[in-house]
């Protein structure tokens, strides 16, 4: 903070009390039955009570992250309305961290706030039919021309395309250069001519991933995120923030898959046998487990960026979801094998706990894929934390253009 006409005067960021004070102090002013929910969600960020961490103006009090489950906590007990981040994961989870890592304060002031009220949802262009697990592969081209880009290629896998307003977008724009080299990132407008977005029927009869065919789709160069051919370091960050967002969400004991099956074990006394009791307390533990140690990498993002840890927390994730939603079956027997909705439906959210068994059997086959396979995060658990050998990668020094198709 600074006084007119003297030096300026720092403050400390806000403690747990100051929160509590001012979260009151807001919803004094703006009682959660009287407000229309998009302007107090406006007001909440233009307060700093959004993402508490984040910088003043952005959302945020310069506060430490560990504060924000508490803030949280207030406001869902006063009845406020939510972002409904369910539907905007990619949104709050990778895309605002990047924009705030490498946005220029045009494009933070102009992103963070409708990402963070839901008005604009966002997905991700990153794998391709060719490159999925190795993105660095990617062949989508942006070319330069006057003021902006022309991009030209086809993105796969993409949630929620359907739904959103902007995607964050990777592609190349040096071919002549080794892959890792020569990638930008930019911001994309998904409402833009030449996007064409087309459903991808999944294994559970909907449709939530699509296919984005990109055509002549122009991007100003103010839409660029870092600098031209940086754009693996700042995928990276985003890919690091993605699979915190989906193994290291905050979530209860017994939030999650695992709560599901403990209510069914608890309600269902006729459906327990030895042997499977055994597997739910086996499951039980290691997610219980995996809940902690999520806590305590949520800590850590406090005193920095996310690292190779967040692999570790997706894995587990992908892994339990998997188990436990295949004890569900197997408690149900007959039951649990029917799906109740083969429907092409085009979902607006990803929800596990309020469908069926079913649903949630098939969707979880898609969780060691989504966000990094488990076989790349194990790659990159063995280099980046136990410090093994890296696997040889003979394509590392060699110009993209030259490489086998």
């Amino acid at each position: 903070m600074s006084c007119s006409g003297g030096p300026s005067v720092s403050t400390a960021p806000p403690d747990a009390a100051e929160l509590d004070r001012r979260v009151a102090a807001f919803l004094a002013g703006h009682d959660p039955a009287e407000t229309e929910p998009r302007e107090f969600l406006r007001a909440r960020f233009d307060a700093g009570l959004a993402w508490v961490h984040y910088p003043e103006g952005l959302g945020g009090l310069g506060a430490p992250r560990a504060l924000q489950p508490a803030v949280d906590r207030r406001f869902a007990e006063a009845g406020a309305p939510t972002n409904h981040p369910e539907r905007n994961g990619i949104g709050l989870g990778m895309a605002a961290p990047t924009i705030l890592a490498f946005g220029t304060p045009e494009q933070r002031a102009r992103f963070l706030r409708p990402l963070w009220t839901g008005e604009e949802i966002w997905c991700q262009l990153f794998s391709e039919p060719g490159a999925g697990s190795d993105l660095a592969a990617l062949g989508t081209r942006a070319v330069r021309d006057g003021d902006g880009w022309v991009v030209d290629g086809q993105k796969v896998w993409t949630s929620m395309a359907h739904e959103a307003r902007y995607a964050i977008l990777v592609a190349r724009t040096d071919p002549g250069v080794p892959k890792h080299r020569g990638m930008t990132y930019f911001v994309c407008d998904m409402t833009a001519p030449g996007v064409e977005v087309r459903p991808l029927r999944q294994l559970t009869g909907e449709a939530e991933f699509n296919e984005v065919f990109l055509t002549g789709v122009r991007v100003p160069d103010e839409h660029r995120l870092g600098e031209v051919g940086d754009g693996w370091r700042v995928a990276t960050t985003t890919l690091m923030n993605e699979r915190v967002a989906i193994g290291g969400q905050a979530a209860p004991r017994e939030g999650g898959m695992i709560g599901v099956v403990a209510k069914l074990w608890r309600d269902r006394p006729d459906l327990r046998t030895p042997g499977l009791h055994e597997t739910l307390l086996r499951l039980w533990a290691e997610a219980e487990a995996a809940r902690l140690t999520g806590e305590r990498l949520r800590r850590q993002l406090a005193a920095g960026g996310p690292g190779p840890e967040g692999s570790a927390a997706k894995l587990a994730f992908a892994r339990l979801n998997q188990e436990i939603s295949g004890l569900e079956l197997e408690l149900l027997g007959e039951d649990g094998l029917r799906h109740d909705d083969w429907t092409m439906r085009r979902p607006a959210e990803v929800d596990f706990t309020r469908r069926s068994p079913g649903y949630r059997y098939l969707r979880a086959k898609g969780n060691s894929i989504e966000g990094g396979t488990s076989e790349i995060l194990r790659n990159i658990i063995a280099e980046r934390v136990l410090g093994l050998p890296a696997e040889i990668r003979v394509d590392k020094d060699v110009p993209w253009k030259d490489l086998p198709k």
